[in-house]
This record gives structure tokens, sequence and C-alpha cells, in this order.
């Protein structure tokens, strides 16, 4: 079982955002968590054959501290002199108007469990000196503390080690 901790201002953990609408989990989904395996190993977005394995990990999550739902909005091209490019491709002089959701002051801690030791201890080893920067759901939204965890790959189950592990946050 390897280990990560998850903790920070902002997090965003997205599951079924759609254009301007930009939502988040109650905690981090199991596609973030990879996203952050993947950029710590340095594998590319398009490259299924690299992300595939870590697919097949299991994971669980315990909430530690929640998190406070937030929302927040952002613009684009709402100047009067602002034109923007829309998703069909033609241009337009309306701002757009995007809604985003987050969680506030979290703490997670996220296991993976799978069968392939050296996967694990190889993504154990890139959480402490990443090829990507490490975010927590978008790249905005750095951690606070260190995701590597010492000790951080524990020969027990996912549910064990979840229970046992010493609480991440006051």
């Amino acid at each position: 079982t390897l280990l990560l901790r998850l903790v920070g201002p902002l997090q965003s953990w997205g599951t079924t955002s759609r254009f301007d609408q930009r939502d988040t989990g109650k905690e981090p989904s199991k596609s973030g968590v990879i996203g952050i395996l993947a950029a710590a190993l340095g594998i590319d977005r398009e490259n299924w054959v690299d992300l595939e394995p870590l697919t097949r990990l299991v994971m669980g999550v315990r909430h530690d501290r929640p998190g406070v739902l937030k929302q927040d909005y952002q613009t684009a091209g709402c100047a009067a002199t602002d034109t923007i490019i829309r998703a069909d491709g033609t241009l337009s002089k309306d701002g757009v108007v995007s809604r985003r959701f987050y969680l506030a002051d979290g703490a997670f801690l996220a296991a993976l469990e799978g069968d392939d030791r050296t996967l694990l201890e190889k993504a154990h080893a890139k959480l402490k000196n990443p090829t990507w920067p490490l975010s927590l759901g978008r790249k905005s939204y750095v951690p606070s503390e260190p995701i590597w965890i010492e000790e951080g790959i524990q020969e027990a189950t996912m549910r064990k080690v979840l229970a046992g592990w010493p609480w991440i946050s006051s």
C-alpha cells in the first residue's frame, strides 16, 4: 500500500466538469491521484501504456480534515475591447464567466493498493523528487505539506493502513 498526504489551502477534485462549470468532489478522486502519480513519474496523459498499470491500483481515502466547499468565478474576455474565440471557433465579444468549486483547508490521506511492489516503490521515490510539479487538482493548487510520506509504503492492506496510520492533521 502506497500512502500520499494531500494537504493544502485549496484542492479541487473534479469528476463531471463541463464547459463553464468546474466541480469538485468532497475528497480526492482516483483520476486526480493517478494524475499526481503520473506527474511525479513523468508520464504524459496521452501515454496510455504507462498509465494503465496505475489505473489497476485500488484507492481509498481517509478524511483527516474534510475541507470546506467554496465557490469562485473567473472571467475571460469581459473588457469592452476583448474578443474571445469560442469552442466552436467563432469570435465573440461576449465575455465568459466560469463558476469553479474547490475545497478550502482540506487534509486527506490517500492509499493505493496493488500487487506490483516495484511500481509502488518507483512511485514513492518519485513523489519525493517528482519529474513535474505536483498539485491538488489544479495546477495553481499546490500542496502545503509534502505529498511524499516517509515509510509511505506499507506491507498491509489499504484498509488496515488507513485505520492505523497517525492522523496527518490536527
